[in-house]
């Protein structure tokens, strides 16, 4: 019985290993193979969104791979393989996007919201310092009403 269960989870695990068997693309030079690494996980899937090419098993990654290897292997260097892809998919497709007019909202939204963060931190807590500073303590005629009233509220 337990040697059929070990059987059943090394089919399973043998057949698990055959299906993410990824692209293999046979390169000249390790060089290229470097380069096909580097770019790859620098671009972005445009149907998986936070995952590079590299790793996404969408169809469209995959597509994205074979233009990658393919514009290697013709000598293109790697500014016109992820302009070409950017050309035809958008600037989506970069992890990175350069810094343009059109993405300068992008890049200073981060900051500036913790710029804001920050400075509405200050100012609380600056209004709470003022306000402790100001706070007055209770007058002898109140405490002794408050002190009343305690007592009439333990008595009942």
């Amino acid at each position: 019985m337990i040697r059929a269960v070990i059987l059943f989870v090394l089919i399973g695990c043998v057949q698990y290993a055959f299906a993410t068997v990824n692209d293999v693309y046979p390169f000249d030079s390790d060089a290229d193979r470097e380069r096909f690494q580097t770019l790859t996980e620098e671009l972005r899937c445009p149907k998986c969104q936070n995952q590079d090419i590299a790793d996404s098993e969408a169809p469209i990654a995959s597509d994205m791979r074979a233009e990658v290897y393919r514009m290697i292997r013709a000598g293109a260097d790697n500014e016109t393989i992820v302009d070409s892809l950017v050309a035809r998919f958008g600037e989506f497709v970069r992890f990175k996007p350069r810094v343009e007019k059109r993405t300068l909202v992008l890049w200073a939204t981060a900051p500036l919201v913790i710029l804001i963060g920050v400075l509405m931190i200050a100012v609380m807590v600056i209004r709470s310092r003022r306000y402790s500073e100001h706070a007055t303590a209770l007058t002898p005629e109140q405490r002794e009403r408050a002190e009343r009233l305690l007592r009439e509220h333990d008595a009942r």
